[in-house]
């Protein structure tokens, strides 16, 4: 840290007396260095302040990764002599506890980078991982490998984690394993696991961990999003699956989410404003879902702060809106982050399910799913511990009802998700309060939380999930192909070899479709001649089955009117020969007049198609957005709409086009285009060649509406490389509200078996 060699002589004069003689005394930094590494403090060197030691990727501190200043001058724990600090590199548990089996190569310790192999002994048959690396995070990759054979037990062998011993060797109804790690492990997940009727084990898959292990983002964005979206989604009361998921909102149920954010001083500022902003990432991520929670965030230290109230959710008085603002609004303060009480959180949350619940009476309160998540180290030093606090909630909300043996019949009505922040966590304390099922509720992440807005921008991996067209990640940054692809996760290459190759943009629009323009597609073209180019981590080419140009799209149709060529109705769709897995990075984009796109306006289902317009199009300039081929990627570009009065004075630009005489600007623009270009108020962008067919797109909070398609323009200012209208340049794109029948006869026909189709509005 740089002091002065001074310092300790200097803190020596600080030490203060305080009442009954006491000294109180701030620290010295004698022995505090750490080879390889460095450490930061959270109050210089004051009573109170943590040491916090910091390696480089691949290494952890050694002994310890915190130490904390006592009143006496002291530090905690101290520094032994002859253990002086040090980077170690990661180690990964031992992996030789594989039954019925051998793991190659043996060795005393694995480190980062190790690989392991595995292989089952005559007669057994390995499920699980063949190969796997120790990673960064002291954790092996892939899943644990389990050497069985068919015994024709209930339940299959549940196996046994790296560095673990398992007690239990019968699989049949009824039958118990139980888990320990060893040595300096500490186990996370189901230490006892009960093999159900139904050939499933009760709890969540065992790991033993180092206290220098965490969870990577991918992996935290698998497991809590695979279990959150769950609670995201709706059904109707009389359908509660969906592809074999459990879906727990109903639609006459209500959703309360409640979140809590450690400010103490064992937290730094640096992870209080990144949990701030990991908290602003969920809440919208939350809002592309067809779900609308009610919300309770709070701050804490010593005592909770209100960020907002739940309460004013239900009377009414506070939107989502609003929420991103309060919380930008706080601030944090020494004052605020003296001493923690973990237990007055969830104290602070109780007390408001108990007010719900004596707002809505018993009836009504079956009908609310509650979420807690908590961001926390789990150092508390006041209140108490919140464990009994939680078990109070767990009885409130599953409403004294006893468990029916395994299973409490309203378990699906509480999830307890704890995020195990700073650079100390208190794995013992913290582990016992989550609650849930279908998946991990307890994560640790590796010393600062600065990754999880990225981690809550990946959760959302709903391919099974009905409705969510438009997703995209949009905190994913377009600077490369997995960026762009996240970002804009329907954007399509049409690519056309047919003597001259052609290329064109298109979006997808249900796993089966793309939609594209009619001029990118000659007379003598046949489903042969075009492939769509999907960027999913390397290109993918997917064959055509056919094509399909809007009935009334005839280019040459006003040539003796004085328009060369005309492009109205210029709009196709392609079929697929086989469908495009959903990811978070190939997923379709919403169009109007749809069932899933009022899902995503969050229009009432009484809504029409009007209604959709009304709102994509509120202002007579209206900023949209559309991307331009860049190879080998995409970038976006803005661009505004000029509508109502506007319109008519956009389209006479019309007339300046190459192969235009007519000197009526309609008989080349018709009601079904969407004009832009010009510099006014706002400059906007102008397409280019090969732009065609691309989507002209409104983001919707985390929801991308494809409103319009890229068909022509008057001047080609792409040379230069600016891409920017000048006075006279226009560009003309189809909008989509005006071609709705076209695309229902192709995309919503339902008396056929080749494709799933999209429900219109009617």
């Amino acid at each position: 840290m740089g002091f002065h060699k001074h310092w300790t002589w200097f803190a020596a004069l600080l030490c203060l007396h305080y009442m009954g003689g006491e000294v109180w005394c701030n620290c010295t930094d004698s022995n505090m260095q750490i080879e390889g590494g460095y450490y930061t403090l959270t109050k210089n060197l004051q009573i109170g302040t943590m040491l916090v030691y910091h390696c480089p990727e691949g290494y952890y501190p050694y002994p310890a990764l915190t130490r904390l200043c006592q009143r006496d001058s002291t530090w905690i724990p101290g520094p032994k002599r002859f253990l002086p600090q040090r980077c170690r590199l990661v180690e990964c548990p031992d992996p030789n506890v594989l039954e019925n089996g051998n793991v190659s190569p043996p060795q005393e310790k694995y480190f980062v980078s190790n690989e392991t192999t595995y292989e089952c002994y005559s007669g057994y048959k390995l499920r699980g991982s063949a190969k796997r690396t120790c990673g960064l995070n002291a954790k092996w990759t892939g899943s644990t490998p389990i050497c069985s054979h068919d015994g024709g037990e209930t339940c299959a062998d549940p196996g046994i984690p790296a560095g673990a011993t398992r007690s239990g060797h019968e699989f049949d109804i009824g039958d118990k394993v139980t888990y320990n790690c060893n040595g300096n492990l500490f186990l996370v997940g189901s230490k006892e696991r009960i093999c159900l009727e139904n050939g499933q084990w009760t709890g969540i898959e065992p790991a033993c961990y180092y206290r220098h292990t965490f969870d990577t983002p991918m992996e935290v964005s698998k497991a809590f999003g695979g279990s959150l979206k769950n609670s995201l989604t709706t059904h109707d009361p009389t359908d509660d699956t969906q592809e074999g998921r459990r879906i727990r909102v109903s639609k006459n149920g209500t959703l309360n989410i409640y979140i809590g954010v450690d400010i103490s001083e064992s937290i730094s500022k640096e992870n209080i404003t990144s949990a701030k902003n990991a908290v602003k990432s969920l809440i919208t991520k939350i809002s592309s879902f067809a779900v609308t929670p009610n919300y309770d965030i709070r701050f804490f230290s010593s005592i909770t702060y209100e960020v907002v109230n739940i309460l004013d959710f239900l009377d009414g008085r506070e939107t989502q809106s609003s929420l991103k603002t309060k919380i930008d609004n706080f601030e944090v303060n020494d004052e605020k982050t003296s001493g923690t009480d973990l237990n007055l959180v969830f104290e602070t949350f109780l007390e408001q399910m108990a007010l719900i619940k004596q707002r809505v009476q018993d009836d009504g309160f079956k009908e609310h799913r509650h979420v807690i998540i908590v961001f926390t180290d789990g150092a508390y030093n006041m209140g108490g511990p919140p464990l009994p606090t939680v078990a109070k909630i767990k009885n409130l909300v599953y409403m004294n009802q006893p468990p029916n043996g395994h299973v409490q019949p309203r378990e699906d009505y509480l999830d307890i998700y704890i995020f195990g922040i700073g650079a100390e966590i208190y794995d013992d304390d913290l582990k016992p309060l989550v609650v849930g099922t279908g998946g991990k509720h307890y994560f640790r992440m590796q010393n600062i939380i600065g990754n999880l807005e990225e981690t809550f921008d990946n959760i959302i991996d709903a391919d099974e999930v009905v409705g969510l067209c438009g997703l995209h990640n949009a905190t994913t940054g377009g600077t490369d192909k997995d960026g762009v692809k996240r970002k804009y996760p329907w954007v399509v290459s049409v690519i056309v070899k047919n003597g001259v190759k052609r290329s064109c943009l298109g979006s997808l629009v249900t796993r089966k479709f793309v939609l594209t323009a009619a001029h990118c597609f000659k007379f003598e073209d046949t489903p042969q001649h075009i492939t769509v180019e999907i960027e999913k981590g390397g290109l993918s080419y997917k064959k055509v089955k056919k094509f399909t140009l809007h009935p009334n799209f005839n280019v040459n149709a006003k040539v003796n009117e004085g328009v060369k060529e005309f492009y109205d109705y210029d709009v196709a769709l392609i079929e697929l020969e086989v469908y495009v897995d959903n990811s978070d990075r190939v997923r379709h984009i919403c169009i109007p007049c749809t069932v899933e796109t009022r899902d995503a306006l969050r229009l009432p289902h009484g809504s029409t198609c009007k209604d959709q317009e009304d709102l994509l199009f509120k202002t007579h300039k209206e900023k949209l957005h559309f991307l331009t081929k860049k190879d080998p990627l995409v970038a976006k570009k803005t661009i505004y709409a000029k509508l109502g009065d506007h319109w008519d004075a956009c389209i006479r630009h019309a007339l300046t086009a190459p192969g235009i005489t007519t000197k009526n600007p309609k008989d080349a623009v018709t009601d079904n285009f969407l004009c832009t270009g010009g510099r006014g108020d706002h400059r906007d962008h102008i397409a280019c060649s090969g732009d065609s067919g691309g989507a002209v797109f409104k983001d919707y909070v985390y929801r991308t509406i494809q409103v319009a398609l890229v068909s022509w323009g008057t001047k080609n200012l792409c040379d230069g490389g600016m891409q920017e209208s000048d006075d006279t340049s226009r560009d003309f794109h189809i909008n989509l509200f005006r071609v709705v029948p076209f695309l229902k006869s192709v995309l919503g026909v339902e008396e056929q078996d080749d494709y799933a189709p999209l429900h219109f509005l009617d």
